[in-house]
């Protein structure tokens, strides 16, 4: 880098309208206002100019997307790998759990799902469906039984899911009676 070439800022302008734009989301979900967002609301709560958020998500259903990932998994952290199946399903189910019952999430879950009508595919779904995918193929490599994805999806992710949007119990022994159950059917 020369002399006269400024410092990126890590993050820099970028970040901050994403996180200014993240956190209005969440909030007017909270607030119940799911089905009433739009750009030039999210701007103005924001503190944003309009310009900026068509410029980087182009319409409104695409920055919801973008948002409900980022608020509903942990992308980029990494997945467990303990060397068994039953640890790694263990304990990414335990991330699951502990991260969709942290109260923020909670209500922008409910809120969400409150939002929605019903759709062919979620992006949030499919994140986790690519996990569970790259746990078990390492489990197969290693000589394991496994549970299909659609069995880990349908009888760990969804459960946990479900009892937060429908306010039932989900902690950490839920999450690996879950795992214990999806186990038995490999």
């Amino acid at each position: 880098m020369s002399a006269t070439t400024p410092a990126r800022r890590p993050g820099g302008r970028s970040a901050k309208v994403r996180d200014a734009v993240y956190t209005a989301v969440g909030q007017l979900m909270g607030e119940g206002k799911a089905d009433r967002i739009t750009i030039p609301l999210l701007a103005s709560r924001a503190g944003v100019n309009p310009t900026s958020i068509y410029r980087r998500w182009g319409d409104i259903d695409t920055l919801l997307e973008e948002v409900a990932v980022a608020a509903l998994t942990k992308d980029g952290d990494e997945l467990p790998d303990t060397g068994s199946l039953r640890g790694d399903l263990s304990a990414w189910a335990r991330i699951v759990v502990e991260d969709i019952t942290q109260p923020r999430r909670t209500r922008y879950l409910r809120a969400m799902v409150s939002a929605r009508d019903e759709v062919a595919t979620c992006p949030c779904w499919e994140q986790r469906r690519s996990q569970a995918e790259t746990m078990l193929n390492r489990a197969r490599a290693r000589g394991e039984r496994v549970p299909t994805e659609q069995q880990v999806l349908d009888h760990v992710i969804a459960p946990m899911y479900h009892h937060v949007v429908f306010g039932l119990a989900a902690d950490q022994d839920y999450a690996s009676r879950l795992v214990h159950d999806v186990l038995a059917m490999a």
